[in-house]
């Protein structure tokens, strides 16, 4: 059966889904969108990503968004008869002129979801690899709080990491300040304090992040947004990166070096635990 997705408030096979040569999102990135994971059938924290949805909307201008998102991602989830699931919805500017100051009356609204399957077990206990991005994240600008279509430095990131054999990438700001990985957030473990970049350092505040910070305090962890330099990560005894796909996933290596261990640390492995138990009681 042909993957199904929903494209401006119709559900259609993906080899039928047409969108115009002349939508913003193609031409010039001008768009956002939210990835998020469904786990039985039901998308895990569904709420907060159609929150930052909104918002992001609204701070880049885009047209309203009339249609029921909500209820868009659902039925994507049946047509597809997916249980276990990555979802992600687009949401662009839509169609304009060829010039940039166009108008725009109405927003392109795609939902496309596909089978997930989780990392294994040996994954997590190894951990992920880093390298540090030569690419600088721009503290200043608005991009950088927003999951935006334009995604380029993001890419070429990971591909940075894929030439060099390990997981991930490290960006670092203007400041030389550690900024976020090229597809999640960080968190070092210093000290017996968990801390994290400032969203003032140019990192995108990811809803998986919130959630860690959130359950930090009923794990009886003291958590901290701050500055965290190259250094601080060595000197760590642990870190870890989280998004909605993968969820805390151990950092052992960075550069090269071995963070504390090298193995995932015992916060890690209790922030990994409070998140299964949040998943396993949503679901």
């Amino acid at each position: 059966m042909s993957e199904i997705v929903y494209l401006n408030g119709s559900l259609i096979p993906v080899n039928q889904a047409r969108i115009s040569p002349l939508d913003y999102g193609f031409l010039y990135g001008f768009g956002i969108f939210e990835t998020m994971r469904a786990y039985d059938g039901k998308v895990f924290c569904l709420d907060r990503h159609l929150s930052r949805l909104v918002s992001s909307a609204e701070t880049l201008g885009l047209p309203a968004i009339t249609l029921d998102i909500e209820k868009a991602v659902k039925d994507t989830l049946v047509a597809n008869n997916l249980s276990n699931a990555r979802i992600r919805i687009t949401v662009s500017a839509g169609e304009g002129g060829m010039g940039t100051q166009a108008g725009f009356p109405c927003p392109t609204v795609l939902v496309t979801t596909t089978a997930y399957q989780h990392y294994s077990e040996q994954t997590y206990e190894k951990g992920f690899r880093a390298v540090i991005s030569s690419i600088r994240r721009n503290s200043q600008s608005p991009l950088t709080r927003l999951k935006s279509a334009n995604y380029l430095e993001n890419i070429l990131a990971k591909q940075e990491a894929k030439a060099a054999g390990v997981d991930e990438a490290i960006f670092l700001n203007e400041r030389d300040l550690v900024a976020e990985a090229s597809m999640s957030n960080v968190f070092i473990v210093s000290g017996g304090i968990l801390k994290t970049p400032r969203v003032e350092n140019g990192i995108l505040p990811g809803v998986t992040r919130e959630i860690i910070l959130e359950l930090a305090p009923k794990l009886g962890i003291e958590t901290v947004a701050d500055d965290i330099w190259l250094d601080d990560f060595f000197e760590a005894q642990e870190a870890f990166l989280t998004n909605s796909l993968i969820e805390v996933m151990p950092l052992t290596r960075v550069a090269g070096k071995r963070i504390g261990s090298g193995k995932p640390g015992p916060v890690t492995r209790k922030f990994r635990q409070a998140y299964r138990e949040l998943v396993v009681g949503y679901s």
